[in-house]
């Protein structure tokens, strides 16, 4: 590797005058983002030799200056820990702190909240804007076994763990996909997701970079903008988590005839469209299917692992399958006594190789734990039918033990989807002294729909076995999720604890 030994650093080399990012303030080539990330290098440095793994905690919004600060910090021997620009301060602060980041950047926009935490914990503190002012000088070489990245787990089942990955471990994860989806430098997609998640930063940024494709940004999400960036018909690939598919199904559903064949039209352009981060509907698989043209790639991944499993680029994808192992990826099932499943029968997935994580940062505890004889234990529970995986959900949220048996809630949301009043719904196990878990649902019904807690067990009973028919219902005007758009499942145990 050259110029600072990060790998991304050569391969921009090759791309030069090629667009790399088209963000709101303008289109830049790879050439600028090399020019820029070695001055906001320099500026983290601020004349030492190497920022030996400190952790520099930056929030920006999407587009270049993005790019910017993430290769700087790497390129200067520091770890990038990225920060969430929907976060609340007490969040932001519970980050740069946990983190114990020594340097602390920020975008003008963000500077005011910024600031008063890097005081607090007694951080440096810049702008993206003083990253740009630097004067030209050496850059450390960085070793591709060394820190590189922080991400924060979304916090759904605990409070959020700072998950540490390498330059090599990245690196893995970026071919990996790269070979899988067939990523080239022809490629042009559309970012609609935020940078401080795995999704984003891998699959799509990182991804992207690597192939020396062209990727633009939108720095807020809105479905008819993101249609009519469809329709000009000159994007390959799009990306998303199922809540934006079903914003965009909503928005196509809204729209007049002949806008709607125009949507359609620069849809099936594309030659790839990528669902994860959260489990796909399968109604919304068949919704898009009709509008776009498209049958999603469903994958399977973790911040802590990347992505481990896929449905094909080309050939056969089930619906509410997630595929097979990527390559270089090595995945399997086990029981609680951790022996292998036979096909056919649940267990925990549990996943080693070159792109698993090297550690929870200052957690080794919850590392130790986390490991089995090297493979990682995902503490989500699969079973494999008709050669693929299928997803049942999270052991912790998602597997609810009643009466003896163990259920899946995805399965059984995946049935209530079915009833016609029903927009959305989450399925939690709450504890009960008779049953040990109690199914219960919370709903959300189409506009002008009712239904009560009788009836949709009723409806249920005739669709599922009765013991996964649930015998609580709570309906809501939305369902709790965090930023990625995942429900937080915790939140409505809580609201549900808190309704008679």
């Amino acid at each position: 590797m050259d110029d600072g030994g990060v790998a991304w650093v050569e391969r921009a080399q090759r791309y030069g005058d090629r667009t790399a990012l088209v963000a709101e303030e303008g289109a830049y080539r790879y050439r600028d983002l090399l020019a820029a990330s070695a001055s906001a290098a320099r500026a983290l440095l601020a004349g030492a030799p190497d920022l030996c793994e400190t952790r520099v905690a930056f929030l920006t919004p999407p587009g270049f200056d993005y790019a910017v600060a993430q290769w700087g910090v790497w390129r200067a021997g520091g770890i990038a820990v990225p920060l969430c620009t929907l976060h609340p301060a007490p969040e932001l602060e519970y980050v740069v702190s946990d983190a114990q980041a020594g340097i602390v950047v920020a975008h003008p926009a963000y500077a005011g909240a910024l600031q008063p935490i890097a005081a607090r914990r007694g951080a440096r503190f810049l702008t993206t804007e003083e990253l740009r002012s630097a004067p030209a000088g050496e850059l450390p070489r960085v070793d591709p076994a060394r820190r590189a990245m922080i991400l924060y787990t979304s916090g759904t089942t605990s409070k959020p763990k700072g998950v540490v990955t390498t330059h090599r471990c990245i690196e893995a994860q970026v071919t990996t996909l790269v070979h899988a989806w067939e990523w080239r430098a022809e490629d042009r997609t559309l970012h609609v997701l935020p940078l401080h998640h795995i999704h984003g930063i891998i699959n799509i940024l990182c991804c992207g970079l690597w192939a020396g494709a062209q990727i633009e940004t939108m720095r807020k999400f809105d479905a008819t903008a993101v249609w009519e960036r469809f329709a000009r018909g000159d994007l390959t690939l799009f990306m998303a988590v199922p809540t934006v598919y079903a914003k965009l199904v909503a928005a196509w559903r809204g729209a007049s005839e002949e806008t709607r064949a125009r949507w359609s039209a620069g849809c099936r352009r594309m030659r790839l469209m990528v669902s994860g981060s959260a489990a796909l509907p399968v109604q919304t698989l068949e919704e898009w299917r009709e509008i776009s043209g498209h049958v999603l790639l469903e994958r399977y991944g973790m911040t802590e692992i990347g992505m481990a499993l896929s449905n094909p680029l080309h050939g056969r994808r089930l619906p509410g399958h997630v595929g097979q192992p990527l390559p270089g990826v090595e995945a399997r099932l086990v029981d609680e006594q951790n022996r292998p499943v036979p096909e056919g029968q649940p267990g925990e997935i549990q996943v080693r190789g070159p792109s698993v994580f090297q550690e929870y940062w200052n957690r080794p505890e919850a590392t130790a734990k986390s490991f089995t004889d090297g493979w990682f234990r995902t503490g989500d529970v699969a079973v494999i039918s008709e050669g693929a995986w299928r997803i049942l959900g999270r052991s912790s949220v998602d597997i609810i033990k009643t009466g003896g048996y163990k259920v899946s809630a995805l399965e059984i949301e995946e049935t209530l989807r079915e009833h016609p009043a029903i927009q959305e719904c989450a399925v939690v196990g709450l504890p009960d002294p008779e049953w040990g878990e109690r199914v219960c649902a919370a709903v959300v019904l189409r506009p002008g729909a009712t239904l009560d807690a009788a009836a949709l067990r009723a409806w249920a009973k005739e669709r599922l076995a009765a013991y996964k028919a649930p015998t609580r219902a709570l309906f809501l005007r939305e369902l709790p999720r965090n930023a990625m758009g995942k429900v937080t499942k915790p939140e409505i145990v809580a609201l549900f604890k808190e309704t008679p």
